[in-house]
């Protein structure tokens, strides 16, 4: 699988558990607990192979995106720093539900401007066998992601 192929299929994974925990009713507190886990652990990884492989590897091969990769940068520490207060939030705590919806327009407008703005860019760069190459790369290394948010680089920059 390609690298792009492989954040694209993230992206969606993400997206069926943020609909997934739209879907709750106000009192599901163990189901919005075990959605919310999912989505650490799914966007933990996610910005872990990003930014360990794929982020270097677009700036190399596309220059033109740095500034879009440093954005993303930004954008991942916002997102991680969410995800390690919801990791010790009760589903029960009245700011859960609202930390969940931030979190979630956050990571939907990093996503929208990933695929829209510059995936494309760096496809045309990298062309198939070294994005090939690239997502046997992260596909491996995501299998040693932390579990903590903040164990990822950008977390804390």
């Amino acid at each position: 699988m390609d690298a792009i192929v492989l954040l694209r299929e993230d992206h969606k994974t993400v997206e069926k558990l943020f609909k997934q925990f739209e879907k709750t009713d106000e009192d599901e507190h163990a189901e919005k607990r075990r959605i919310a886990d999912q989505v650490i652990e799914e966007l933990t990884a996610h910005t872990w192979i990003e930014e360990k492989i794929f982020y270097p590897a677009a700036r190399e091969a596309a220059p033109d995106t740095k500034d879009h990769v440093l954005e993303s940068i930004e954008e991942h520490h916002v997102v991680l720093w969410m995800l390690s207060e919801l990791k010790d939030l009760d589903p029960g705590d009245e700011r859960f539900d609202a930390k969940m919806s931030v979190l979630m327009e956050n990571v939907r407008h990093h996503v929208e401007e990933e695929e829209k703005e510059w995936f494309p860019d760096v496809r045309k760069a990298m062309g198939r066998n070294r994005l090939t190459e690239l997502g046997e790369r992260m596909d491996a290394v995501r299998k040693g992601a932390p579990g903590d948010p903040l164990a990822v680089p950008s977390a804390g920059e």
